[in-house]
C-alpha cells in the first residue's frame, strides 16, 4: 500500500487533488500498523485521516464517536459515496442491533460507527471481536480525559479495545487538546509509542477582534456592510437565533437562522439559502458547525462570551478556510461579565440538584425501579421545568452532564409525532379516491400500510408513506391537512424539540452516586474555562492570538499584526490626555455612554473606546449596569 494509492482513493471517492497539511503522514502511520495521535484544529480534515486507510485495507474501520449527530452524518455522507457505512446510536433495541452487527460482519460494510455507551455492553465487545476490524478511530478523543471540555467517563472503556484488538492500530483524533489533556489521552486508551502529530493552533490569515460595543446590532450591521461575504453569527440561544435574524432583514439584510430545535427540512433549507449565497449571514446557535466546510466565510461574530476558549477556537475558526483573511469578531459590553457569571457559574448544578432532576425525569416518563433501559421518549425541557418549577438552565446542565455519563441520551433534534384515525366508512374512502385520483396513490398506501386505521388512532409515519406513493412528504403532509379539512380523517400532530433515551435502568441514588465524582471536577473546569475567556476579552495588552495559541499550549514571539490589539496599538491617539480631561468634564456633569461621548466630543469611536478602557484601568471612571460610566469621587 503506497501514498499514491492513498491518493488516487481521495479522488475517487472524495474529488480532492491533494491531501490538506498532516493528513498525508497521518495515512501512513496509520498503514504502517502505528498507533497515533493527530490534533488536527478546525477545519483540518480529520474523518480523512481514517477514511481513506480503512478504504485501502480489507474488512471495516471501527468509528467511536459521542455526536450522534456527526455519527449520521458521516454516515449519510459515505452512503452517497456507495460506501457501505452504519452507525450503531443510543435508542436501538438488542434484537436490531444484534442484525446490525451481522450485516457489520457479513454484509462487506467499510465503516461501523458506535457510541461510546455501546462499549458498556460485553456482549457488544464480544461481537465485535467476530468483526474484521483493520482500524480503530477515536473521534472528540479529549472526552476521555478528566480535564478535556467534554469528559465522558463511558470513553474510559475504550482501552477495553485494545485488549481485544492488540494488532489493530489506534488513531485517536481531537481538534482542541492542551498538553495536559493529550496526555491523557495517551495514557487513559493505552495508546503504546504513539506517533504523535500536532497541527499548529495558529491561523494567520484570521484577525481575532474584541470590541467593546453597547449597541451590538449597530456594530454588527457597520461589520456586515463593511464584508459582504458569507458571515455567521454566533448566539446562545434559540430566541436570539430568530430575534437577531429578523431584526437583520428589517436592517435590509439578507440572513437565515440555524438552531437545534428546527424541522430537518427548514434547517436543510436554511442552510442551503446561506451555502447557495441567496442568504449573507446565518444567525446560530453552537448546534450549527458540524459537517460545515464552506471555504469562503469571512467573518464569524460572537455576540455573548463564549463558555470556553475551545469551542470559541472552533466556531471562530469556520471563516477563512479558503486561507483568505477574515474575522473573528467578539462583541462584549460592561455586563457581559456578570450575565456570564450568572449564565455559566450560578447555573451549575450540584449533587442534591443533579439527583432530584434524574428522579423527576423518571417521573415524568413513569419509569419504575430496576427498568427503563433502552426505553426513548419524546421531550419538551420547557414543558418539563414548568411542571417541576426548576431553572430552565441549570436543568438542562444537569440533563447535559447525565448525558456525557452516559446515564441517557438527549438528541436535540426537532421531532413530529403524527396520528390519525379515518372516521368515514371505508365505501365513504373509495367514493373520495374516484372523485380525486391524484389523492388515489397516497389515500392506498396508507390503508395498506396501516389496516386498523379506520377502527383506532394510529402512530403514522410520514415518510415511509412517501416513499410508499412515491411521492415526497410535503404533499404527505398537505394531503392531510386537506383531508382533516374535510374531516375524513382526525389527524394530531405534536412536536417536540428533543428526545431522551435511557442507557440504564433507574436505581435513583445509586446512579448519582457513582458519576457524583465527576461533578465537582467538571464545574471547577467550567470555572476555569469561563476565568480564561474573561481574560482572553479583558487582557489588552497582548496579543489575541497569542492569547490563544497560549491557552493552547503554543509559544508565538511575534503579535501577529491584524488582531483588534494589534491595530489599536497602531491606532494609539496622539491627543490622548486632552481626551480623556474632556470625558472626565463630561462625565462630571452626568453619566453618559460610549456613543455619546463620541457625539458630544466629535471624536473618533476607537479612540473613546481606548481613552474610556484607560481612565477604567486607573480607576478614574466605574462602569453603570446600564453601561454609562461615571467619575469615582475621590476620597479627601
Amino acid at each position: 500500500m503506497t501514498m499514491s494509492e492513498a491518493l488516487e482513493i481521495l479522488k475517487k471517492y472524495w474529488k480532492h487533488d491533494s491531501f490538506r497539511p498532516l493528513q498525508n503522514e497521518i495515512i501512513d502511520s496509520v498503514l504502517n500498523g502505528h498507533d497515533t495521535f493527530a490534533l488536527l484544529p478546525t477545519g483540518g480534515g480529520k474523518s480523512i485521516c481514517f477514511q481513506v486507510p480503512a478504504m485501502m485495507q480489507k474488512g471495516i474501520c471501527l468509528v467511536i464517536s459521542p455526536l450522534v449527530a456527526l455519527m449520521k452524518d458521516q454516515v449519510a455522507n459515505l452512503q452517497s459515496k456507495d460506501i457501505k457505512a452504519i452507525a450503531l446510536t443510543g435508542g436501538i433495541k438488542s434484537d436490531e442491533m444484534i442484525d446490525l452487527l451481522d450485516n457489520c460482519q457479513f454484509g462487506n460494510y467499510k465503516f461501523l460507527y458506535l457510541s461510546p455507551e455501546r462499549l458498556q455492553s460485553d456482549w457488544i465487545l464480544e461481537r465485535l471481536k467476530n468483526i474484521d476490524i483493520n482500524l480503530i478511530a477515536i473521534d472528540e478523543a479529549h472526552c476521555v480525559s478528566q480535564w478535556g471540555h467534554d469528559f465522558r467517563p463511558a470513553y474510559l472503556k475504550i482501552s477495553n479495545l485494545k485488549t481485544a484488538f492488540p494488532r489493530v492500530p489506534f488513531l485517536a483524533l481531537t481538534a482542541t487538546a492542551t498538553d495536559r489533556v493529550k496526555e491523557d489521552i495517551i495514557k487513559e486508551l493505552g495508546l503504546e509509542k504513539p506517533v504523535s502529530f500536532h497541527q499548529s493552533f495558529a491561523r494567520k490569515n484570521i484577525a481575532y477582534m474584541v470590541f467593546e460595543a453597547e449597541d451590538k446590532l449597530f456594530k454588527i450591521q457597520q461589520i456586515l456592510k463593511k464584508n459582504p461575504q458569507p458571515s455567521i453569527i454566533y448566539v446562545r440561544n434559540r430566541k436570539s437565533c430568530l430575534e437577531i435574524s429578523s431584526q437583520l432583514q428589517n436592517l435590509d439584510f439578507k440572513a437565515t437562522y440555524y438552531h437545534g430545535g428546527l424541522h430537518s427540512k427548514e434547517k436543510d433549507k436554511n442552510m442551503a439559502l446561506w451555502m447557495d449565497e441567496k442568504a449573507q449571514v446565518i444567525v446560530a446557535t453552537n448546534a450549527f458547525g458540524m459537517g460545515i466546510d464552506k471555504a469562503n466565510v469571512k467573518t464569524v461574530i460572537h455576540i455573548q462570551l463564549p463558555e470556553n476558549i475551545e469551542n470559541y477556537y472552533q466556531e471562530a475558526g469556520r471563516s477563512g478556510r479558503n486561507g483568505e483573511k477574515a474575522f473573528a469578531v467578539l462583541l462584549t459590553s460592561p455586563s457581559d461579565q456578570m450575565q456570564a457569571e450568572n449564565q455559566f457559574l450560578n447555573a451549575l448544578p450540584d449533587k442534591p440538584f443533579l439527583n432530584l432532576v434524574y428522579l423527576k425525569l423518571n417521573s415524568f416518563f413513569q419509569i419504575a425501579y430496576g427498568e427503563g433501559i433502552n426505553e426513548k421518549f419524546s421531550f419538551n425541557l420547557n414543558h418539563f421545568c414548568v411542571k417541576y418549577n426548576f431553572p430552565v438552565l441549570k436543568t438542562y446542565n444537569a440533563i447535559q452532564f447525565l448525558d456525557r455519563q452516559g446515564i441517557l441520551s438527549l438528541s436535540q433534534e426537532f421531532s413530529e409525532k403524527i396520528s390519525l384515525q379515518f372516521i368515514i366508512s371505508s365505501k365513504e374512502v373509495l367514493r373520495y379516491m374516484s372523485l380525486n385520483p391524484n389523492d388515489e396513490e397516497i389515500i392506498l398506501a396508507i390503508l395498506r400500510t396501516y389496516p386498523g386505521i379506520y377502527e383506532i388512532e394510529t402512530v403514522f409515519n410520514s415518510a415511509l408513506i412517501a416513499k410508499k406513493s412515491h411521492h415526497t412528504e410535503i404533499e404527505v403532509l398537505n394531503l392531510l391537512e386537506k383531508l382533516n379539512e374535510k374531516q375524513i380523517i382526525s389527524y394530531h400532530s405534536k412536536s417536540n424539540d428533543a428526545s431522551i433515551t435511557f442507557n440504564e435502568i433507574r436505581e435513583d441514588e445509586r446512579t448519582i452516586s457513582r458519576v457524583a465524582k465527576y461533578l465537582e471536577n467538571q464545574n471547577q473546569l467550567k470555572k476555569d474555562q469561563l476565568k480564561s475567556v474573561l481574560h482572553y476579552v479583558s487582557e489588552n495588552n497582548v496579543c489575541k492570538s497569542k492569547l490563544i495559541l497560549n491557552y493552547f499550549g503554543e509559544k508565538q514571539s511575534d503579535d501577529c499584526g491584524i488582531c483588534s490589539y494589534c491595530i489599536g496599538k497602531k491606532k494609539k491617539p496622539k491627543n490622548l490626555k486632552a481626551i480623556s480631561e474632556k470625558i472626565i468634564q463630561l462625565l462630571e456633569k452626568e453619566a453618559l455612554n460610549s456613543r455619546e461621548i463620541e457625539n458630544r466630543t466629535h471624536t473618533n469611536k476607537d479612540t473613546i473606546i481606548f481613552a474610556l478602557q484607560q481612565l477604567l484601568e486607573n480607576e478614574i471612571i466605574i462602569v453603570n449596569p446600564n453601561n454609562t460610566y461615571t467619575v469615582i469621587e475621590q476620597k479627601t
